[in-house]
């Protein structure tokens, strides 16, 4: 019997379809699970539906629930991590006060102001997580599931925990690709690669046939690009086609979201297809509407068949042997040549009773590497801030993110982190008693003459050649 612990079994809907796919798999229907959250607002109700379905099917698992994590960490085989540190609040935070300054987010758990600080709210207390680990179960592996993906792995790389991050965009832009190309899902052969969130398919066959002369003909007709108009710019530009959705992918980019021109133009997609916070309004709206209710209530308990998340499928190779080959997401370690080996790196990888088996990507295309270390310079500094509680680190993030920058002066970005910082303290204990270090503002007067400097010698020179030219 496996024990699995779910840490952030709150996530009612969420943590339902990982333990359904688990009890759906041959050979663990006998699973014990341990869910875990920091109060008993909403574990109480996954736990009621869990037994419903097992009582249900006959079958030999068994459920229960704490908020201790050493109990749910001691004698664990497995641990899933789906927590979100601060909750709606925090999210609130991460997309209304970058929108006051002009940083106009729709998704924002990845990338930008609203990925960099919900990084440091969620980094440290991964970090507790798998130091917990480390002593009560030291042979346990970690499956995580917690935005922002890349940096979160990122920092569990300096552990000694062996984990794997987990994302359906790989599978979710399979199906994509299979309805422009015709082409039944499973019969597609692939390869794909890059970072979290921005992946690219360096290949795509049918048998033989090379998928991607068809593809990028189907984006050049307007009933196909326009269903994706940012993924299908960046598909003509870069000539690779990329994981994730035009909402999440024009967050990580400098050119579509930058002015009201540009998201007019590209990113005029209702709901998470474009549009500003809908993710934010997504999650409030339910919050709101299911705060006191018991959402698993009226739930049917037969077991439907697994659903896309690799979870079950990763927890099925380690324990029966059955090998399973997904992409996930780990630190790089020369996976993907010319990507930083520390950053974590989204690739293939075989899963067996042995264990994690990355394969070796070699080098992705120039441009694309270009592209995905636009995105890890940001991370990188990310995980600096959450591992060393320097603020300045988070203005730095800020300063290299792509959008932000595209939208933000230098002391604008300094402003907006500040004032994200003071927002969220109550999640942040990493930086207790520093904020972020204030820039005087200069005024000029109009009347007042420049200060008598010395020129720099460059300006002069080809102030000099312009004359003599004229």
């Amino acid at each position: 019997m496996a024990r699995v612990t779910i840490v952030g079994a709150g996530s009612i809907v969420f943590c339902k379809t990982l333990i359904l796919d688990i009890l759906a798999t041959a050979g663990l229907s006998d699973t014990e699970f341990v869910l875990m959250a920091p109060s008993r607002r909403r574990t109480p109700q996954v736990e009621r539906f869990v037994k419903r379905v097992i009582e249900a099917n006959g079958l030999p698992a068994r459920v229960s629930v704490t908020t201790d994590l050493r109990e749910a960490l001691t004698g664990a085989d497995y641990v899933i991590a789906t927590l979100q540190v601060g909750g709606i609040r925090g999210f609130a935070s991460d997309y209304s006060i970058p929108l006051r300054y002009g940083v106009d987010q729709c998704i924002g758990d990845t990338l930008g102001p609203g990925g960099v600080f919900r990084a440091q709210r969620s980094v440290p207390v991964m970090l507790e997580l798998a130091q917990g680990m480390e002593s009560l179960c030291p042979s346990a592996y970690l499956l995580n599931y917690v935005n922002p993906m890349a940096m979160v792995c990122w920092a569990l790389g300096t552990t000694r925990v062996p984990f794997v991050g987990l994302c359906h965009g790989v599978q979710t832009t399979l199906d994509l690709i299979s309805g422009y190309a015709g082409v039944p899902k499973e019969e597609i052969d692939f390869l794909c690669a890059g970072i979290n969130h921005m992946a690219w398919f360096l290949r795509l066959q049918h048998g033989q046939q090379d998928l991607y002369p068809g593809l990028r003909q189907r984006f050049e007709e307007p009933g196909f690009y326009v269903n994706e108009k940012v993924r299908g710019e960046v598909f003509r530009h870069f000539g690779y086609f990329m994981t994730e959705s035009t909402g999440h992918l024009a967050e990580y980019v400098p050119w579509f979201r930058k002015n009201r021109q540009a998201l007019d133009l590209y990113c005029d997609e209702p709901g998470f297809g474009g549009e500003s916070g809908a993710y934010y309004r997504w999650c409030a709206s339910v919050e709101e509407r299911h705060s006191d209710t018991d959402l698993l209530a009226g739930e049917p308990t037969h077991l439907p068949p697994r659903s896309i998340e690799y979870g079950s499928y990763v927890i099925e190779a380690l324990e029966t042997g059955r090998t399973f080959k997904l992409n996930g997401n780990l630190t790089n370690r020369g996976m993907i040549a010319n990507l930083p080996d520390d950053c974590c790196a989204e690739g293939p990888l075989y899963v067996d009773r042995t264990g994690l088996h990355p394969a070796i990507v070699g080098p992705l295309p120039p441009q694309c590497a270009a592209l995905n270390l636009t995105n890890i310079n940001v991370q990188r500094l990310a995980v600096e801030a959450a591992l060393s509680g320097d603020p300045e680190h988070l203005v730095h993030a800020c300063t290299l993110d792509p959008l932000t920058s595209a939208v933000l002066t230098l002391k604008q970005i300094r402003d907006m982190v500040s004032d994200m910082l003071e927002d969220q303290r109550e999640w942040l204990p990493q930086f207790a008693g520093r904020s972020v270090r204030p820039t005087p503002t200069i005024s000029i007067p109009p009347d007042v003459a420049r200060a008598q400097v010395p020129v720099d010698p460059a300006l002069a020179i080809m102030a000099r050649f312009q004359e003599l030219s004229g």
